[in-house]
């Protein structure tokens, strides 16, 4: 108000001084009438203008004292005054335009007289001008005027990976950055960047971060205020380079210059993510103030925002609801559906200042001028605001708006951008309904709404588009059949070159209809863009989205190009905006060395479309002739290709394994090596080159997994002729054939019918290198080979492998050519090739792939110093061949002499045998092949025996050989400890033993110079070589016994005999999976097996045998699991959530951490360890997706009536309300907990159900596989999850269901509290609710007329109410108090099924939108505040019998009870003398409201004390209960009130009655209890000394003790342990010594026995003797329980007590119940022998031996029942003698 003072100042003290001066009028402010009057024309009258408010004619002091000015001249007197105020706040200075300018005040006399030296010819046009400067310009956004800093409000039209896409007024696009959105956002991107970079340097397997996925935080539609940064051109590849506007919604920026102090109620304000709560959202407003938060709860994120679903970072456009009571937290709304009501719209009023009007704003528009196609108006009178064509609805209308919006009315308008280059500040407005409302337009019919685009999608041609209006020098608004919605077509968009539009003349006059093509839409102005351009109508595509892949496009080569790694490529202009790229592979079937040349730009070309990607713009196109002019149907899609089917694709990655072919969009398939030709290819990479189109054939098609295998070879390329020419062929047959390829290494020669052979260059000749080669070069292509042989058939290529060397030629002739392993026979000379070269031997290949061993010392001289053995590939090799192992399948070859090889032979007449054994046997040549002999055992191992033959002549007897059958075996594990040393048995030769290989060789084989035998002592048929068992004569499903040899990871390895060798499977060992635990001590080296034969190859030597009676698990598959079957399997991985566990090489899977153990306590996964044998039960068995479900539950593979303290969930119908499971943390969200409960069900806790106390860093607490308890709370349908909850008040307790609003009906009875109170009003929370709310107007309070709210109820008092009203859409409920509704019902309390009228009148009608300010601020509050709102989950759980939905809750505001119980009596205070009036009137009110609450009195019965209120209640009944005193000191601890938990506590030790000592002393113990959990250390202690000064000391530090040790703090009872041992007047108390011991030996960690044994001296030293035999026996006793204990020393000291007491029976009976109990068997019997021979009486003689037969009973021991028996009738005929004797 100052600067309006300033100048009032100056216009009185110009009017008194001077007095009018016309000469000086042009420096001073002109009239509105004179501006009036410059402006008129006569061809359109003006419309009426307002008159100024200050002329120099008027008098200042009229007549009687009235003014002379009219109401409108003082309302904007007014409006100036305040403008004046809100300018100075904002810091500028208006100038002069609206006749009050600041800057006229500062120049002063320095301005006025130049104004007055213009000559006064000059004045009209002067004046003229400083007129048109006044009147504000209508003008809209548009690109050149858009500069960085303009906010603007866009609408989300689109979202990308990348960015978000806005559209913005006046058909204006920006692009928001993916890191322009939040600076959470910002953060969290360079969190998950930092750490991909750090996983990529570490190689590890590191969970990410989830990724940014902007569609999941944004939706189309969506409003946001935007803020623009940059403007320019983005080329992108294109021939017309795009305009780019890039934006950010950052609140630090779209916020700028709004203070905290500044915002008002209905402004809107972007605000982004913080974190998410149980009720709502954290929002930050990029305030300068970091403590200023703001708050949005469940309710106000709108329809189409989840609140699980929010994440972190997103921003919203919100609007201003309230605040809290000490302004820290703003309240905000999301809902846009709510801030654009237009029924109820939320508009700003005042304003602190003119910066809160931005973007998104809904203002009072105060109508100044109106055109027929604009509105320039002001804001409060301060701001100007205009609206353009567009947004003023001209653009859509006929009509004039000078007509609809006349000079002084108000219109609703929003703000949608700001001009800030503009002086003064001007603001442009919308007056659109689809942005008033904030929602998107909607076009049709009244009942077909439906999208604009979904009608008219773009592309789209309209044949007849009607013109409706024209603006001149802007373009065309048509009609083009779209209800509610025009299109614009900009003047460079019309056909031909158009200087100025006229409506009435010309082809685009109003009423014309032209033909039109949709190119866009703005969903922002609501209207759609059109072209009536002929190229655009003819042009084939306008987006990227329109181009078909696969399609045949003809575009202009527009550049070519090359990236930074110098690949090349060409950019194709296909049309307007469209182009697309031909990389380096795709610009001809062949490489082109120049195709700069070839590509020149503007040629001409056709290409076909490869792939199209619209979210990056990007167009792949190939011109590769054979895929452009293909016929084929391009393959984009598995879905429409079959099997067989055939067509050309682009070889893209090549490996020598195969190839990767793409084909059309992301479309590949593998081709593998063997089908890339009819021939053998052995490398890819030399065959075929990237890029190259190859035609292919699917043979495979997996359309779920997206996979395909293709091949190149011709399916009619093997006809019947040609198969039955391969099949004919044979390994040594002599052919012919045409040479019909020809290599430098190969030549490849047809056969006829189209079967091919390879002749390699080394086949060419039995001689040197060169004649290979000579010969090679003789060969010619078409020539004929004759007399050529087949060396090798390859069936799966259909080829053959030939040979013209003539040394194998004549081996074919002379049929002696090696073909088969059963042509080899020991001495016989061989032909063959060199295969392969080590350093010290060569393999020799022969016909058929026969490969034969020419060891290094089988070689010439010659040969054996030569590099390589002066050998090459294929060179030929003649050889003898020496020795044959038909078992294995091998043989070996010498190149030697027969005349070197007997030299080196010993002599025929063999070695002399030394004192041999068998007098028969005079030299070794009479050890021949199944000769029979005896040996002499001189030594024993557990695989043979060693035995001489003679002296000079040793042998060994492997223990395979030893029994001829499974009966012979006396002992299994240890078969030959049966045979004893020096035996001499009886055995028969098998040949020479070789040490290297364990196998034997024949007789004339001679190695070393001490000759090892192998032998056998089985009796069965050996006459020949052939006898001897080998691989080719076993086979599957025969029965064997073998012998362990060896053990290694996976198999045990067995001997069938001496030469043949076999493996069985850990899991095949045996049935009982028990002695595979420890395989070495169960089946040790030697041990005998019974075996099978499961399979055997002869040709690779391999033989699997099982031991098991069953089938084997490793022959099982997936289809023969079926749920129940119990299986071995072996431990292959252990981690933290599960085993891995193999079943066979084939089956495999995992046992989850609930299916460990019965007992999830046991469920350890470090028990386990790797190659452990376990007993596993089949589940689940889901074949389709190839997975299995495994468990190893006890109860599960053992058996079924084990406890099962967990049990299994295998579903969520298993799960009950109020069952009490455990489970293991899957995964820690956000939000809350996952916890796995079983395989397929998960349940989750919210962060409000974690604990019962509040934890800030929660996450923390918890990880992931961590075993949790908790209580199932919910299992409603809608709950994707099973609701559970982890507080220990929940689960102590019966839980009640909470009510939610879905279970709210009208006409129920509920019971609620009051959260707040307005005048019109108050909001009730219903009891035992999730946050179930609603309101009662005051019109529904009582029967009769309410006039005070406030005084009736305060906030925190309980009601019983009735639901009236439900609104399920706006999730409102309106309830009604009065006592009418209530009185029809009984005693019992009971709800009203009848339900009541819906009495709601219009006035409640009205009220009930009216929102309750605290509905969603809960938990969000004030530091500062003294009350705070708890969570309805954390109410009182304690209670022991089950509620109803209707029941009672616990009250949660408690704040303003009186402590001293003086507020309870309301008859007391009323009686109280000398009152004030005023406390006669707060006493009035309050009997006022005691008449409308609902006594409750009689429900304390039936549900116990659920308020402050009910405990005060029932304490005055019973003020000495010390339970009741304990109950309300947890109830208030409960509600983490611990200071007042501890007043009551105090409040109970000054009412309880002295007398009632008890009583008092369980109230110390609840204090202490508090304390400690609590209080910190000295409070303890100070409360614990208090407490032994008040009651018995002893008493009180035994409970002290117990409290210690039960919250785990063992080193303080400790302590106070040692403290009462210090104590004289305690250490004669033997129970003192005996729970400090106990303590000492169970309690303490780590325990420590030998204090607790010291103590027992001390005590003797302390305790009366009278008590020293009962202490050392009870001392003696807790060496028995106590698992730390001695049993050992125990009954040393029983052992001493008897012998000193031996009378003392209860000594004796304590002596043996504690060997029963932990003692052996022996002990046990010893003891009651002794008893037994004692002298006693009949009765308890007879005790005694009834106990003992029920032990020996309980033990199964029949023999020791006898014993007992037969020892009581000698004890009776004794006894009975005894006293005949007397």
């Amino acid at each position: 108000m100052s600067a309006m003072k300033r100048k009032a100042d100056a216009a009185n003290a110009s009017a008194k001084k001077e007095g009018p001066q016309p000469s000086e009028r042009s420096a001073k402010r002109r009239r509105k009438s004179d501006a009036a009057t410059d402006n008129a024309t006569p061809s359109k009258p003006e419309k009426a203008v307002q008159k100024s408010i200050f002329k120099d004619e008027e008098k200042a002091f009229p007549r009687g004292g009235a003014s002379l000015l009219t109401p409108l001249e003082h309302k904007q007197i007014q409006i100036k005054a305040t403008q004046d105020v809100l300018f100075e706040q904002a810091g500028i200075k208006r100038t002069g335009e609206d006749g009050l300018s600041d800057i006229a005040s500062d120049v002063g006399a320095e301005e006025a007289p130049k104004a007055g030296k213009k000559k006064k010819s000059k004045k009209s046009k002067n004046s003229h001008s400083r007129e048109e400067e006044k009147k504000v310009r209508v003008e809209g956004l548009s690109y050149k005027k858009l500069v960085p800093g303009t906010m603007v409000l866009g609408q989300v039209a689109d979202i990308t990976s990348g960015e978000i896409v806005l559209s913005l007024p006046n058909n204006l696009s920006g692009v928001v950055p993916l890191t322009a959105i939040s600076q959470q956002l910002t953060t969290k991107i360079e969190k998950l960047i930092g750490e991909e970079e750090a996983s990529a340097l570490e190689s590890s397997d590191s969970e990410d971060l989830d990724d940014v996925d902007l569609k999941r935080m944004f939706h189309v539609g969506q409003y946001l205020r935007g803020y623009v940064t940059s403007v320019g051109d983005n080329a992108n590849g294109s021939i017309r380079p795009k305009r780019r506007i890039e934006l950010s919604i950052d609140p630090g920026l779209v916020n700028r210059g709004i203070t905290k102090s500044s915002i008002i109620v209905n402004s809107m304000i972007q605000a982004s993510v913080v974190s998410a709560e149980d009720h709502g959202l954290v929002m930050d407003m990029g305030l300068d103030e970091p403590q200023s938060r703001g708050f949005i709860g469940k309710g106000e994120l709108g329809q189409k925002a989840v609140h699980s679903a929010v994440q972190e970072g997103a921003v919203f456009l919100c609007l201003v609801t309230g605040f809290n009571s000490d302004r820290r937290i703003i309240k905000l709304s999301a809902d846009q559906q709510k801030s654009g009501n237009l029924k109820k719209p939320n508009y700003v009023t005042e304003a602190a200042t003119v910066d809160i009007f931005l973007p998104g704003t809904a203002v009072d528009l105060l109508v100044v001028e109106s055109t027929a196609t604009t509105v320039t108006g002001k804001i409060m009178g301060l701001l100007d605001a205009t609206a353009d064509i567009v947004h003023s609805g001209a653009a859509e209308r006929t009509e004039d708006l000078s007509e609809k919006y006349e000079a002084g009315s108000k219109i609703k308008a929003r703000v949608i951008n700001t001009f800030p280059t503009s002086d003064p500040k001007k603001l442009g407005v919308s007056l659109l309904d689809h942005v008033l409302s904030l929602s998107t337009r909607i076009a049709g019919k009244a009942k077909e709404k439906r999208s604009p685009l979904d009608i008219l999608p773009i592309a789209t041609i309209v044949e007849e588009a009607k013109v409706m209006r024209v603006e001149p020098i802007a373009g065309l608004y048509l009609d083009l059949g779209v209800r509610g919605v025009v299109g614009f077509a900009h003047i460079s968009r019309l056909d031909g070159k158009v200087d100025k539009l006229s409506g009435s003349s010309g082809p685009f006059n109003i009423g014309s209809k032209h033909r039109a093509r949709v190119i866009g839409y703005n969903a922002m102005d609501g209207s759609f863009q059109v072209s009536l351009e002929q190229r655009v109508l003819d042009q084939q595509f306008l987006r990227i989205e329109e181009v078909p892949i696969g399609q045949v496009v003809k575009g202009k080569v527009h550049k070519f190009v090359t990236d930074k790694n110098g690949s090349t490529g060409v950019l194709v202009h296909l049309s307007e905006g469209i182009t697309g790229l031909v990389p380096d592979i795709h610009l001809a079937d062949v490489r082109l060395q120049h195709p700069e040349r070839k590509f020149r730009e503007g040629t001409s070309v056709t290409a076909r479309v490869l792939s199209t990607n619209a979210e990056k713009g990007r167009i792949r196109l190939t011109l590769k002739k054979s895929l452009v002019n293909s016929d084929t149907e391009p393959w984009t899609d598995c879905s429409q290709i079959v099997e067989g089917a055939t067509g050309p694709g682009t070889l893209v990655d090549i490996k020598p394994e195969g190839a990767l072919v793409h084909f059309y969009g992301d479309l590949k398939a593998w081709l593998p090596v063997a089908e890339m030709s009819e021939t053998f290819i052995e490398d890819a990479t030399r065959h075929f080159q990237k890029g190259q189109v190859v035609n292919v054939r699917v043979i495979s098609i997996d359309r779920e997994a997206r996979r395909m295998v293709v091949s190149c070879k011709d399916p009619e390329s093997i006809g019947p002729e040609k198969e039955a020419m391969f099949q004919s062929l044979n390994p040594g047959d002599i052919v012919q054939g045409t040479v019909v390829e020809k290599s430098d290494e190969t030549v490849t020669i047809d056969l006829g019918h189209g079967v091919k052979g390879a002749l390699r260059i080394g086949h060419l000749t039995d001689g040197s290198e060169k004649k290979d080669k000579s010969t090679m070069a003789r060969i010619r292509v078409g020539g004929p080979l004759e007399d050529i042989i087949v060396l090798d058939k390859h069936h799966k290529s259909r080829t053959v492998t030939l040979s013209n060397k003539p040394s194998l030629r004549k081996a074919a002739q002379a049929e002696t050519f090696i073909s088969h392993f059963e042509d080899i026979r020991a001495g016989n000379i061989v032909h063959g090739f060199v295969r392969g070269v080590l350093p010290d031997k060569l393999f020799i290949e022969f016909g058929g792939g026969v490969v034969g061993l020419l060891f290094q010392s089988q070689l010439p001289d010659d040969m054996r110093e030569a590099p390589n053995f002066g050998v090459r590939q294929d060179q030929s090799i003649t050889a003898r061949v020496t020795h044959v192992d038909v078992g294995q399948s091998r043989f070996w070859l010498s190149m030697k002499s027969e005349t070197d090889s007997s030299a080196a032979k010993p002599r025929e007449s063999g070695e002399a045998t030394l004192n041999a054994i068998d007098k028969k046997i005079k030299t070794t040549l009479d050890l021949t092949f199944g000769s029979s002999t005896t040996a002499r055992i001189r030594s024993r191992k557990s695989t043979q025996l060693n035995v001489h033959l003679a002296d000079n002549v040793q042998g060994r007897i492997s223990v395979a050989e030893l029994f001829d059958k499974w009966e012979d075996i006396e002992d299994k594990k240890h078969p030959v400890n049966q045979f004893k040393m020096n035996d001499i048995i009886q055995v028969r030769v098998l040949g020479r033993h070789d040490a290297r290989n364990h196998r034997f060789l024949p007789i004339t084989n001679r190695q070393g110079t001490i000759p090892m035998y192998e032998l056998t002592a089985k009796m069965g048929k050996l006459r020949t070589q052939f006898d001897v068992l080998s691989l080719d004569k076993i086979t599957p499903g025969s029965s064997y016994v073998a012998f362990v040899n060896n053990i290694a990871n996976r198999y045990v390895w067995v001997n069938l005999s001496a030469n043949v060798r076999g493996r069985i499977e850990l899991l095949d060992l045996s049935d009982d999976l028990s002695l595979l635990s420890n395989v070495e001590e169960n089946f040790p080296i030697g041990s005998a097996l019974k075996v099978r034969v499961k399979s055997v190859d002869a040709t690779a030597g391999r033989l699997d045998l099982t031991a098991s009676s069953s089938s084997s698990a490793g022959s099982l598959t997936l289809k023969d699991l079926s749920v129940g079957l119990i299986l071995p399997a072996r431990v292959t991985k252990v981690n933290c959530s599960s085993v891995i566990v193999q079943i066979n090489e084939n089956i495999a899977g995992p046992i989850p951490l609930e299916h460990l153990a019965d007992n999830y306590d046991k469920a350890n996964p470090s028990d386990f360890r790797t190659g452990e044998i376990v007993r596993v039960c089949v589940i689940e068995v889901d074949l389709p997706n190839k997975r299995i479900g495994l468990s190893a539950r006890p109860s599960r593979v053992l058996n079924s009536s084990l406890s099962v303290k967990d049990p299994e969930i295998k579903d969520r119908f298993q799960l009950k309300v109020d069952q009490v499971v455990r489970g293991f943390i899957r995964r820690v969200a956000d939000n809350g907990l996952f916890i796995r409960l079983g395989p397929h069900v998960d349940a989750f806790v919210r962060i409000s159900h974690l604990s019962d106390t509040f934890n800030k860093d929660w996450k923390s607490a918890f990880q992931v596989d961590q075993l949790v308890t908790g209580k199932i709370i919910s299992l409603k349908e809608n709950y994707k999850n099973p609701q559970m909850s982890l507080k220990k008040s929940i689960m102590e307790r019966k839980y009640v269901p909470t009510i939610e609003f879905g279970d709210i009906e009208v006409g129920q009875i509920v019971t609620a509290k009051v959260r707040h109170v307005e005048d019109y009003g108050v909001f009730l929370v219903v009891d035992n609710s999730e946050n179930v709310s609603g309101l009662c107007h005051k019109s529904q309070m009582a029967d009769n007329r309410v006039e005070d709210v406030k005084a009736l109820y305060k906030e925190g008092d309980a009601v019983k109410a009735k639901v009236l009203k439900v609104n399920p859409n706006q999730r409102r409920i309106s309830f009604g108090l009065k006592y009418s509704y209530f009185e029809d019902e009984g005693n019992d309390d009971t709800d009203d099924e009848n339900g009541t009228e819906d009495i709601v009148d219009d006035k409640i009608a009205s009220d009930e939108d009216i929102t309750d300010g605290d509905v969603e601020m809960r938990s969000v509050y004030s530091a500062e505040s003294d009350e705070e709102l708890v969570p309805m989950a954390e109410l009182d759980e304690n209670r022991d019998e089950e509620l109803t939905m209707s029941s009672p809750r616990p009250g949660l505001n408690i704040s303003g009870f009186d402590w001293t119980g003086a507020t309870l009596d309301f008859n007391d205070h009323n009686a109280i003398a000398g009152s004030s009036s005023e406390e006669d009137t707060k006493k009035k009110k309050k009997h006022k409201k005691a008449t409308i609450k609902e006594d409750r009195t009689g429900d304390l019965d039936t549900y116990g004390p659920q308020s402050v209120a009910d405990y005060e209640r029932l304490l005055l009944g019973q003020p000495n209960s010390a339970v009741l005193w304990v109950q309300y000191m947890v109830f208030q601890r409960d509600l983490n009130e611990i200071d007042k938990a501890r007043q009551i506590a105090r409040r109970a030790l000054a009412t309880i009655n002295p007398r009632e000592e008890n009583e008092r002393l369980d109230v110390w113990t609840a204090l202490l209890h508090l304390e400690n959990g609590f209080g910190n250390d000295d409070a303890i202690e100070e409360t614990f000394k208090e407490a032994c000064q008040y009651n018995d000391s002893r008493e009180v530090h035994e409970r002290m003790i117990k409290i210690y040790i039960t919250s785990g703090k063992l080193d303080k009872a400790d302590a106070l342990y040692q403290a009462m041992m210090k104590n004289k007047s305690f250490t004669p108390t033997t129970s003192l010594w005996l729970s400090y011991a106990s303590f000492l030996m169970s309690r303490l960690q780590p325990p420590s026995p030998s204090r607790a044994r010291a103590l027992l001296q001390r005590a003797m030293q302390s305790v009366p003797e009278s008590e020293h035999r009962y202490l050392t026996h009870k001392f003696a006793a807790l060496e028995f329980k106590s698992p730390n204990g001695d049993p050992e020393r125990g009954r040393t000291i029983f052992e001493g007590l008897v012998s000193a007491w031996p009378k003392k029976y209860d000594l004796w009976d304590t002596y043996l119940s504690l060997e029963i109990a932990h003692g052996g068997e022996e002990n046990v019997r010893n003891l009651f022998e002794r008893i037994t021979k004692q002298k006693m009486k009949k009765k308890r003689a007879a005790t005694k031996f009834s106990q003992w037969r029920h032990w020996e009973e309980s033990k199964g021991n029949k023999k020791g029942v006898e014993r007992v028996n037969a020892l009581e009738v000698e004890w009776v005929s004794k006894k009975e003698g005894d006293e005949e004797v007397k």
